[in-house]
């Protein structure tokens, strides 16, 4: 099953399946994974579970939000990881920051999708690359 997305079926549908996307779930998935993403390495680095593979990095991810959603969110996204990582440095790992952006990227995911509706299946799969992981 995608994230953020039910597959409903009924006998009133006579087999076919109806998508049906709630933004809500996708905002918050979306959520944590920008904000999984804005703390991870810059450059690519070995996935601890699985030697043999790569993590996604930063850099990569940063590239893609800016392509796909446009400057203003590949912005909101480095400003993120500005705060994280100066927080890092000076708490040594206080969770509290990574919370606070968790929700306001929430919040800002919830008003992109509502203004851009056109945009879920770009965030859906943003969200996917890092979530899998």
């Amino acid at each position: 099953m995608v994230m953020g997305v039910a597959i409903i079926t009924s006998a009133r549908h006579y087999g076919f399946m109806t998508m049906v996307t709630h933004q809500p779930r996708v905002a918050w998935d979306a959520a944590r994974a920008f904000v999984i993403m804005a703390e991870t390495p810059y450059t690519a680095t070995p996935y601890p579970v699985m030697p043999h593979a790569v993590m996604l990095h930063y850099v990569d991810f940063a590239d893609q939000v800016y392509r796909r959603l446009g400057p203003v969110v590949y912005e909101a996204l480095e400003n993120t990881r500005g705060r994280l990582l100066e927080n890092l440095e000076r708490t040594g790992g206080d969770r509290t920051a990574a919370d606070i952006e968790r929700g306001a990227w929430r919040v800002r995911m919830e008003e992109l999708l509502r203004s851009r509706p056109d945009l879920t299946d770009v965030v859906l799969e943003l969200t996917s690359m890092v979530l899998r992981y």
